[in-house]
């Protein structure tokens, strides 16, 4: 034999329900005491639409992922590139003219004496040690030079002159530096940019991602950084 529950038994008791037409009950509101979800001003950019770049660039259509900086300007890469070769090729490039010249000069020296000696069979000149040792060196270090500029491009997505300028080389799609080997790469893939009279270093003028050829087989952007 059952008995019905008792008031103050709640187990088993369905609730009341609401006659047809009336309006619903409203959701509860938290008691008294507890702290409600703050709005943000008015204006105000909320922290998930900041990208990983900081604030100061929110998620749009800057550049190609959400939060990524503006692109950089043809003539800010253009300033870089000459900066880096201030740093790292005007010395090896002078230590090769200097070689080259000394040859040159030899070169010149040999034509006059057998000119003066009335023959027409000369010793072919040759080309003077110091000259070699000058050539060389500045070879070398024209490869080291562009060693450390792919070594920093990679790393930190920053040369010298890029830094100065304040622009870097990012990968397009999550917006991070290239990384050493790919870097590498690129630079020799501005071979295709200086080809047919350097239209690819031109053709960030009008390109919508400002990118040479070399840029978009890596899927690399140059963005501002300050």
């Amino acid at each position: 034999m059952s008995y019905p529950p008792g008031p103050g038994n709640p187990y088993g008791q369905q609730p009341p329900q609401q006659p047809y037409g009336y309006p619903q009950q409203p959701p509860a509101q938290p008691g008294y005491g507890y702290p409600t979800q703050p709005q943000p001003p008015y204006g105000a950019v909320p922290p998930q639409a900041q990208g990983p770049y900081g604030y100061g660039y929110p998620g749009g259509p800057a550049g190609p992922v959400p939060g990524m900086p503006p692109f950089a300007s043809w003539g800010a890469r253009v300033g870089a590139t000459l900066i880096d070769f201030l740093v790292a090729g005007l010395v090896p490039m002078i230590l090769i003219g200097i070689g080259y010249a000394q040859f040159i000069a030899e070169v010149v020296d040999a034509a006059r004496a057998c000119d003066q000696s009335g023959t027409y069979s000369c010793p072919a000149p040759t080309m003077p040690g110091g000259a070699i040792a000058l050539i060389g060196l500045g070879f070398l270090l024209s490869l080291a030079g562009s060693l450390f500029l792919c070594y920093r491009e990679g790393k930190t997505g920053q040369t010298p002159g890029k830094k100065a300028l304040g622009i870097s080389v990012l990968r397009e799609l999550d917006g991070r530096p290239l990384g050493f080997g790919m870097a590498f790469v690129r630079r020799l893939c501005h071979g295709l940019d200086g080809a047919a009279c350097y239209i690819g270093y031109l053709w960030p003028l009008w390109d919508d991602k400002k990118q040479t050829f070399a840029d978009k087989i890596l899927n690399s952007v140059v963005v501002k950084t300050q």
